[in-house]
């Protein structure tokens, strides 16, 4: 039996489809443009992305395999919540995570991984000079620098596992170091930390790399959390009032 090359080629167009409004759904989700908690209704899908039912479907369940997007029974798809607690436990177990990758890539890793390192680093530094520019352009393109470089510094610990997961908790720290951006904290140098990363990394002192690693992060979250918590002080109604319930 013979296969139907116009079949074959319509699967791949209908995979390449799914694949793409994944990708869209993705980004809008962790960048906050599907705000958490947001019903994902699939006639809003349909118009926002221009797709059909079945490749949205696909990237929706996948979505739900990446815990950005959870289902309900037949009710349908929602935007996954966020909360301090989560945050706490994402960052703690990111924290793990990279710390482990980068000790194993500066064990393992060669001149290869030398420069990808440092043109991360170099492509990152440049762009964090324009940040107060308030460019949103320029701010994209700093998240995208940003993700290659602690994607970087992982990339020769020889596990792909431990790459796996990174990845998977720092697009979910996202979701939550994107409220802060707004908001960011005064006396924080970023740049400092990310310079003060790669140095260590590029010389090979394991100990000092996971250390400011840590402190990397660990600032981040105090951020996020503290625009959380402004973030639901004004939405609070006012103290001895009652918000109205909703019909």
């Amino acid at each position: 039996m013979t296969e139907d090359p116009d079949s074959n080629e319509d699967v791949a167009v209908a995979k390449t489809i799914a694949n793409h409004t994944y990708q869209q759904l993705r980004r809008d989700i962790v960048s906050g443009v599907l705000a958490p908690g947001t019903k994902l209704r699939m006639d809003m899908l349909i118009k926002r992305y221009g797709v059909g039912m079945s490749p949205l479907r696909e990237a929706l369940v996948k979505l739900t395999g990446d815990a950005l997007v959870h289902a309900e029974g037949q009710r349908g798809f929602w935007v996954s919540p966020i909360s301090i607690e989560e945050l706490d436990d994402t960052m703690a177990i990111r924290t793990l995570i990279e710390t482990e990758a980068v000790v194993r890539s500066i064990e393992n890793g060669g001149p290869e991984w030398e420069e990808r390192v440092r043109q991360a680093y170099e492509t990152l530094s440049s762009l964090e000079e324009r940040l107060s520019e308030n460019d949103e352009g320029v701010l994209a393109q700093w998240e995208r620098a940003n993700a290659q470089f602690h994607e970087a510094l992982v990339s020769a610990c020889g596990s792909a596992w431990l790459v796996r997961l990174r990845r998977t908790l720092h697009q979910h720290s996202e979701r939550y170091r994107a409220i802060s951006l707004a908001n960011r904290p005064a006396g924080r140098d970023v740049h400092d930390e990310h310079e003060a990363i790669a140095e260590a990394a590029l010389s090979r002192k394991s100990l000092r790399a996971s250390r400011l690693i840590e402190v990397h992060l660990q600032r981040t979250a105090d951020a996020v959390r503290e625009a959380m918590r402004a973030r639901a002080d004004e939405t609070a109604p006012p103290k001895g009032k009652r918000r109205q319930p909703t019909r």
